[in-house]
């Protein structure tokens, strides 16, 4: 009896006073999905706010092996010679200075008045010497030091690139046929190299691209009878003014190079092969098919479009005796050569050759790495035609076909910026950085009947004449379109950053 009392007690207590058992079974069933859910809750939060994988960009390999404690340079020339790897080097001085907003000495069309000497009144918004300060000068020009000097402060680091002139020629003769008259006449560069004077007329506008081009863009007399003497003078004044001469055929040993003299992290070298032409499944000049090869096909803006496609491609086959021949035709251009190729030789000996091996395997590797990264298909240049973002189709130029890249899909905004800047042409690169610098004011509608002067970007009055640069203004920027006439006669009408050619001859497009 006692014990049933004390049972009764107890159910009361435990129902009455502190409830039922099915609300402590529903109690403890809430408390463990609610339990449950928190700890989902838990680990979906942590995967949604869990930093996003670091850019490839910010990587400690970016920065290299060490420096030391050097300072970068900033103040920077760049004789940009023709045909030897050039645009890719002006991409890297162009990422360089948009990474640190710097200041460039861009051209008022896409040249520095080449190929007339350089002028100092060629840089948009110079305003007499050392007015302003640019830090990076790096467009086509041939060369006057003169005038570079009042452009570009008193610790400026001068730097250039060379190659040889027998693959020089045949890249020349592939991107030039159409626009050397010394060219457009030969059955092949064989055939010019045979006999060079039969189609050679010093005074034709653009055969400086078929002799000595090197010394031509150095500002130096290129149709001068060679001797040994005048070739002496041209090495030393080129040696005097330049601090380092790379060689394109040793573009990575030159990379290394230029780091160490500009104190430039790893990644400010490292690049993929910018305006390269599309070679023959066979090769041409020994060393096409490789990197370099492509690298060393750079060039700058010119040609005559697509249309010119459809045309036979340029006969470059030589001989080994014509490519003696050309070695001698070109015999300034070879003693400069063979001079700077030993210098950069007694560089690399005294910056050690394991080092250097060391550091051109990273800077390789670095660039395989970035290429996977960065590009579609491997990283393989494609032709301008398959790239679906027009903003970075490389501008078509002769008989050969441009080559270009894709990013990779699915980049993180700050990677997919690094990898469309180490991949943007030449012209258009330039146009962007022309933006930044000289934004352009709002348009003002124009009264009927009043003239509207055609004022630069940054509101200076352009010249009307600058045909002897070969870039004459011909048109104001109506309808946001400004025309220009570029170096080998043909038109350039820019509009919204979009560079349209059309013909010296005919209605313009």
């Amino acid at each position: 009896m006692l014990f049933r009392r004390r049972a009764r007690m107890l159910r009361w207590l435990v129902c009455g006073r502190v409830g039922p058992v099915w609300m402590w079974k529903a109690l403890l069933l809430f408390v463990a999905i609610a339990f449950a859910g928190q700890l989902l809750g838990v680990i979906f939060n942590k995967s949604s706010v869990q930093p996003a994988a670091r850019s490839i960009f910010s990587s400690p390999d970016a920065q290299g092996p060490s420096l030391g404690s050097c300072q970068p340079h900033t103040h920077i020339m760049f004789l940009k010679t023709h045909k030897t790897a050039s645009s890719t080097v002006l991409n890297m001085l162009y990422r360089f200075g948009e990474e640190r907003d710097l200041h460039f000495a861009l051209p008022l069309g896409y040249q520095l008045g080449y190929p007339l000497p350089f002028n100092a009144h060629r840089v948009k918004g110079y305003r007499g010497p050392r007015a302003v300060e640019f830090h990076i000068m790096g467009n086509h020009m041939r060369f006057n030091k003169l005038e570079v000097e009042k452009v570009m402060p008193a610790d400026t680091f001068y730097f250039s690139i060379i190659r040889d002139p027998v693959a020089l020629a045949e890249s020349s003769f592939a991107y030039y046929k159409e626009v050397a008259p010394a060219f457009r006449k030969t059955k092949g560069l064989g055939d010019f190299a045979d006999n060079p004077h039969k189609y050679y007329d010093p005074r034709l506008r653009n055969n400086h691209y078929a002799r000595n081009l090197l010394w031509f863009d150095f500002g130096l007399d290129h149709n001068a009878n060679f001797s040994i003497s005048l070739a002496q003078r041209g090495q030393a004044m080129i040696h005097q003014a330049f601090k380092l001469i790379l060689v394109s055929e040793y573009f990575d040993q030159s990379m290394i190079l230029l780091r160490h003299a500009l104190c430039w992290p790893l990644d400010a070298v490292v690049s993929f092969s910018l305006n390269a032409r599309q070679q023959k499944p066979s090769g041409i000049g020994g060393i096409s098919g490789s990197w370099v090869g492509k690298a060393a096909a750079a060039a700058g803006v010119g040609g005559r479009g697509a249309r010119s496609q459809a045309k036979a491609l340029p006969n470059l086959s030589l001989t080994e005796e014509q490519r003696e021949k050309l070695r001698q035709w070109n015999a300034l251009d070879w003693y400069l050569y063979k001079a700077f190729n030993k210098t950069f030789w007694e560089e690399i000996d005294r910056f050690g050759h394991t080092q250097m091996e060391q550091e051109v395997a990273l800077l390789r590797t670095r660039r395989e790495d970035l290429a996977r990264v960065c590009l579609r298909d491997g990283g393989k240049p494609v032709e301008a035609h398959r790239i679906r973002d027009k903003n970075i189709r490389p501008f078509q130029s002769g008989l050969i076909k441009i080559l270009g890249y894709e990013l990779q899909p699915g980049l993180d905004n700050a990677t997919r910026t690094a990898c469309l800047r180490m991949i943007r042409p030449e012209i258009q690169y330039k146009d962007v950085l022309d933006a930044k610098q000289f934004p352009r004011a709002p348009a003002i509608p124009a009264q009927p009947g009043q003239q509207v002067p055609m004022v630069a970007a940054a509101g200076s009055f352009l010249r009307q004449d600058l045909s002897r640069t070969g870039e004459r203004l011909i048109g104001g920027e109506a309808g946001g379109r400004t025309m220009e006439a570029d170096w080998d006669g043909s038109r350039l009408i820019r509009g919204n950053r979009t560079l349209i050619r059309g013909q010296e001859k005919g209605r313009l497009r």
